[in-house]
């Protein structure tokens, strides 16, 4: 499965671990974190132990963007933002010309 690799690191880094300490509480290898930290892919256990250690719900470490990224770091949420401000902004449109069309 695909983890959130930047929120990984943030959480272990605001409590101060180092990737081997993170292992260790974690029990995971060193191998295991360095790879999740760099391409996101871990198993259902890794995924359950992260959760556990770094106190997060699976969701959140799932999610892509999350709400948890330290300012200056939520560069990947302004694609989704933008995305959805168009999309509403179609669907009011359409609203608006259909209701004043009288259609």
């Amino acid at each position: 499965m695909q983890l959130n690799t930047e929120l990984v690191k943030l959480r272990r880094q605001h409590k101060g671990w180092t990737q081997q300490q993170l292992a260790d509480i974690a029990d995971l290898s060193l191998r295991t974190v360095q790879r999740i930290e760099t391409s996101g892919l871990a198993s259902n256990e890794s995924c359950s132990a992260l959760c556990a250690v770094l106190e997060l719900d699976r969701a959140e470490l799932l999610t892509l963007t999350p709400t948890a990224l330290a300012a200056g770091t939520g560069r990947a949420q302004v694609p989704y933002l933008r995305m959805s401000a168009v999309f509403l902004l179609g669907l009011m449109l359409g609203a608006a010309i259909t209701r004043l069309s009288g259609i």
